[in-house]
């Protein structure tokens, strides 16, 4: 299948993104997610990865299985959290050997458990040049942009800096999802000031649910505007909240694609209702085949 890097060159992308299941009724909700998504025929596909044994296997076993059994390129997530570099560098052999050719480059969230957990990998450029050095040119690796700035930055020239130096040996990153253009277009005015030219594909969650909305935008530092919060904090019902979030995230795509974005891809929170309407509306529209 191809690397993410060769289908960026080509043109523009759609991904989606989603997270091991921990019970056979999550993994059913995810087997009929992916098939009503694989009916789009997105670019690529991401699995994301936590620090825990059983969901490191949960997160490998996912991604053969969509490599083996759908015809969507994945992408493995990987952190460097309390991981040692021997276990770092082992996972990565065992992608390379199954096949997989696209990995995503993470640092990871610190546990409160473990007083030292990026003792190995300081920071994720560490885990792209480990990777490169496992994988070689087999794989192509991507690392994670955060347009309002990573929450453990001192500032955001700070953040810009670290950003730029992991798009120095990357191929590709992906952006923390975000609710307005204005931040990924000053990032991506930021990060060409610092001579960075590497594709930046932006990341979109529909909202669906507020709270959850609210502690995952509290967790990754991103802004959740007043404008939005109104609009959904007034709506009548669950039905009209999720019509809200799929308009906006819809017209946030509409205007990064206008902006030039290299893609979108798409946070599902392993649902695919409302990124399938919006796909069927950009698809209306002309923006996406």
């Amino acid at each position: 299948m191809p690397r993410i890097d060769t289908l960026l060159a080509r043109g523009r992308t759609t991904s989606f993104e989603f997270f091991p299941p921990k019970t056979p009724a999550g993994d059913a909700t995810l087997r009929r997610t992916l098939a009503d998504l694989e009916e789009l025929a997105p670019s690529f596909v991401s699995i994301t990865y936590g620090a825990g044994g059983s969901t490191r296997e949960r997160t490998h076993d996912l991604v053969v299985d969509i490599l083996e059994h759908t015809s969507i390129p994945p992408m493995a997530h990987l952190t460097t959290v309390s991981h040692t570099r021997d276990e770092v560098a082992g996972i990565l052999k065992r992608y390379r050997d199954a096949g997989v050719e696209n990995v995503m480059a993470l640092r990871g969230d610190a546990p409160a458990d473990d007083p030292d957990p990026f003792h190995a990998f300081p920071h994720a450029v560490d885990l792209v040049e480990l990777t490169r050095e496992i994988c070689g040119e087999q794989t192509s690796v991507g690392v994670a942009a955060h347009p309002e700035g990573h929450p453990d930055a001192p500032d955001l020239a700070t953040d810009r800096r670290h950003l730029a130096a992991k798009l120095a040996v990357a191929d590709f990153a992906v952006t923390q999802f975000f609710f307005e253009t204005e931040v990924y277009l000053r990032m991506l005015d930021d990060l060409a000031a610092l001579g960075c030219e590497t594709p930046v594909i932006p990341g979109v969650m529909p909202v669906t649910n507020v709270r959850q909305i609210q502690r995952f935008a509290e967790l990754s530092g991103a802004a959740f505007p007043t404008w939005l919060a109104d609009r959904l904090h007034a709506a009548g019902d669950e039905d009209e909240v999720r019509r809200i979030g799929v308009e906006v995230a819809t017209q946030l795509c509409v205007e990064l694609l206008d902006a030039g974005a290299p893609g979108l891809h798409f946070y599902t929170l392993n649902r695919s209702t409302a990124t399938r309407q919006i796909h069927h509306r950009l698809v209306e529209d002309g923006l996406l085949e």
